[in-house]
């Protein structure tokens, strides 16, 4: 254990706790994690700062972990008038309406007392421009080389934005669902909204920017067509040719790097002209974790996703078990995902279910003509033990097989 000094330092203690993602608590394990996570805050908090959130925006957390809507708003704003008119950045907030918003809903004072920044009715994007991780972006090469030299990046931080929303499609091109209070089931309470708004505006720009060889057909990701696709991990390539093998039915595959306080695995979307986007960020740059991210989205898309208004966000560290219509769908996902990677009742009735060896692992991915990393996976997370199989999960095997998405297109 030692300070995290580098991004270096960083990645490798995210990985380490994904690793631990499920120790037992009073275990040396549990106590590492801790220590890890710990560090990986003061990490961010001193290298990725953020400011209070919008009041706004915090008004619409707090009502989407109460399980309410802007109607709720109405007793403690005045009228369903002012509610549309402060929640769209039209009206700002008086000091009665501070009052009521503190006591009844929690929200800090001092997050309320704040200008609350003008916004798009329909959108909610904030044009506080400069609360946008904009030295991140431009860390990440998302902008002209010509832009990211010289000190100012901040105060460039509206012309950079408007860039990246011009090439996105704008303002409207973020999925509406991302402003719902559905999309925030899958999502780390401690996400930064505009890092989360920046990265989908990232991601779309780099879908319109590319030309796919087919056109989407909608029902074409079928249970033969996930099975011919699961096959493809067995390649060293296996993840560049799964891009390709989607592209060539007119499915996006796009490699968006993370931001911090974004905690991403991947999004499944829609454009406009309704071709579905995959997005992966690779955060945990594993086998095991691209194929499963991979097909869980694909599940979105064949189950779930109707419009270019629908969007899923996923950390999939995080539970999508629990009660709730949206959080079914995300248990809809990672059952199809499992079942077309393996199917139940070969998985059911394996050696490798049931003693999972080394040799075990190997013959029933062999049997199935899929890459080891993907059984190994699904040992590692039925038993909840991530020191099972590490050596055979693909440790920094996919990320080199994908196109960065990282630069400007």
């Amino acid at each position: 254990m030692r300070p995290i000094r580098s991004e270096q330092d960083y990645e490798a203690a995210l990985a380490r706790i994904d690793s631990l993602m499920d120790a037992r608590p009073g275990t040396p394990e549990a106590d590492e994690l801790d220590l890890l996570a710990t560090l990986v805050e003061w990490y961010e908090k001193r290298h990725f700062p953020i400011e209070k959130p919008d009041p706004v925006a915090a008004v619409r957390f707090r009502l989407e972990q109460a399980n309410q809507t802007s109607r709720d708003l109405v007793p403690l704003l005045g009228s369903r008038a002012k509610v549309s008119e402060v929640m769209s950045g039209k009206r700002g907030l008086t000091l009665q309406m501070i009052r009521a918003l503190h006591r009844h809903l929690g929200i800090p004072a001092e997050v309320l007392l704040q200008e609350t920044a003008a916004a798009s009715p329909s959108t909610g994007t904030a044009a506080d421009w400069t609360r946008f991780p904009i030295a991140a972006m431009v860390k990440a090469g998302w902008f002209d080389a010509s832009r990211r030299t010289g000190p100012g990046w901040k105060a460039q931080a509206e012309v950079l934005m408007r860039d990246l929303i011009e090439r996105a499609g704008g303002l409207d091109a973020v999925p509406e669902a991302l402003y719902r209070k559905g999309v925030t089931s899958r999502q780390n309470a401690k996400t930064d909204r505009f890092a989360l708004k920046a990265w989908c505006y990232q991601v779309i720009a780099t879908a319109q920017a590319r030309s796919l060889p087919a056109k989407y057909r909608p029902g074409v990701v079928t249970e033969p067509w996930a099975r011919k696709l699961a096959k493809l991990s067995a390649s060293s390539a296996g993840p560049q040719r799964a891009k390709e093998y989607l592209e060539r039915h007119g499915i996006h595959l796009i490699h968006t790097g993370h931001l911090p306080r974004t905690y991403l695995d991947g999004a499944a979307m829609l454009l406009p002209n309704g071709t579905p986007v995959i997005a992966v960020t690779l955060r945990f740059d594993r086998l095991d974790n691209f194929w499963f991210c991979l097909f869980h989205e694909l599940a979105h898309i064949a189950l779930h996703l109707r419009d270019k208004n629908d969007l899923f966000i996923d950390d999939l560290s995080l539970d999508g078990s629990s009660d709730g219509s949206t959080n079914r769908a995300e248990a809809e996902a990672d059952r199809w995902a499992a079942d077309m990677l393996i199917p139940p009742d070969l998985w059911q009735c394996s050696a490798a279910a049931e003693r999972p060896t080394l040799m075990n692992v190997v013959s029933l991915a062999q049997e199935l003509g899929i890459h080891p990393a993907i059984v190994a996976g699904r040992v590692r997370k039925e038993r909840r033990n991530f020191h099972l199989l590490s050596q055979m999960v693909g440790n920094r095997q996919v990320r080199q097989h994908l196109d960065s998405g990282s630069s400007r297109n």
